[in-house]
């Protein structure tokens, strides 16, 4: 297999603002992510000779693409991979500009959770046969396992009562509502405090309100191309380095040694990127980071399991600060889902669009604007647990 390193390029982004966005419709999101990246890339619509769109929730088959971008019966693929769904529509979009299939290509995310097309409001279990009542609970009951059992597991180490381990996950929370404040497109802006995580009511244990993301509305893109057409369209274009996708097949639950301290699709992806990066210390080469914090011991056991930071070791490197905004390695400089918000299929794309601006030099607020990053890494998680669909994918500057 092929590695994908410095094969495409990216050449322009767009993202809406994520929210409640009551006026705007699934094509709205299309028309204003899509022409951004268009714009910034500097191309013409007529100039996409393919495209990938990402909606779990928000219309079937590439036809709200076609329709809101009124493309010429050029080919368009649906994708759909739960949470990881705008992260591989920017997978599928690489591979078919790196197989010669295409020149340029578009991918775009979009999804509305806040309005009567969106399944948040009827709670629908998935991906699993119903018949499978033993997996039949809702995320945060599921991710909050990962949680209670890291507690469990470093509780001696670290001397922790119930609040202490609470107090490392409202650090989290703490941050990314920090960063979200100063991110004009992200969807909550709220200054909080550890405090306020740790008095706020429990939804389910060990997680109070403020420990989950908020669902959104939203839509994100980028303009997909070669390097040698990107070197003709703009200097700072960004090179894909590496992409990888793992898909548990339920197996891991069933074994003994599964310790619910790790998610085993997240460091089989994190090691096939790095592995075609050409990656030896992450924690040192990657110079920021999105990563996927649906709930915040989900960042926690996600910057274990990309080896940010040893085993069991990831609370001292927060408590240290080294994930902060000027810290050693930032992470979800613009809030994350946890603050820009988490529309399922364009969170990936979001997440790329960060990156790419951050790396340009060119973020929306200078002051969340880390200083000259090399490498750029994405993280997407979502499914169920044992059954873990994990992306992972990492941008750099052409030399």
């Amino acid at each position: 297999m092929g590695s994908m390193k410095d094969k495409v390029a990216i050449v322009g982004m767009g993202c809406t603002k994520f929210g409640e966005l009551w006026d705007k419709s699934i094509e709205d999101l299309v028309v204003d992510s899509c022409y951004e990246a268009i714009e910034d890339a500097g191309i013409e619509p007529k100039d996409i000779q393919s495209a990938w769109y990402g909606s779990r929730e928000s219309g079937l088959t590439g036809a709200h693409l076609a329709r809101a971008l009124k493309t010429d019966y050029i080919p368009i693929t649906r994708v759909e991979n739960f949470c990881c769904g705008g992260q591989d529509v920017l997978r599928n979009t690489c591979y078919g500009v790196a197989s010669g299939a295409y020149e340029i290509a578009l991918a775009c995310g979009v999804e509305k959770t806040k309005d009567h097309r969106g399944f948040f409001g009827l709670f629908i279990q998935e991906p699993l046969d119903r018949g499978l009542t033993e997996w039949d609970i809702p995320p945060a009951s599921q991710f909050g396992q990962y949680a209670t059992r890291y507690f469990h597991r470093y509780r001696d180490y670290y001397k922790w009562d119930f609040e202490g381990f609470k107090r490392v996950l409202a650090i989290i929370n703490v941050k990314n509502h920090d960063n979200g404040l100063l991110t004009p497109k992200a969807h909550l802006h709220r200054k909080i405090t550890i405090d306020d995580v740790l008095k706020a009511r429990i939804i389910s244990w060990p997680f109070t309100l403020y420990d989950a993301c908020g669902m959104s509305d939203g839509g994100a893109a980028a303009i997909v191309t070669t390097p040698e057409i990107a070197k003709t369209l703009r200097k700072d274009y960004v090179l894909v380095k590496a992409q990888a996708l793992a898909v548990g097949s339920g197996q891991s639950t069933m074994q003994s040694e599964f310790d619910f301290v790790h998610i085993p699709e997240n460091v089989a992806a994190a090691k096939a990127a790095y592995k075609d990066a050409g990656i030896t210390n992450p924690r040192q080469e990657i110079s920021i980071a999105e990563l996927h914090d649906c709930f915040s011991s989900t960042e926690l056991i996600t910057i274990e399991d990309l080896e940010f930071s040893p085993r069991g070791k990831a609370p001292e490197d927060i408590k240290a600060g080294r994930f902060l905004l000027k810290g050693e390695q930032p992470i979800n400089t613009d809030g994350g889902l946890k603050c820009f918000g988490h529309p399922l299929s364009a969170s990936g794309l979001r997440m790329a669009y960060e990156i790419y601006k951050q790396l340009q030099g060119k973020v929306d607020n200078p002051e969340r604007q880390v200083e000259n990053p090399k490498l750029g890494l994405i993280h997407n998680v979502g499914g169920n647990v044992g059954i873990h669909v994990s992306a992972v994918t990492i941008f750099g500057l052409p030399e």
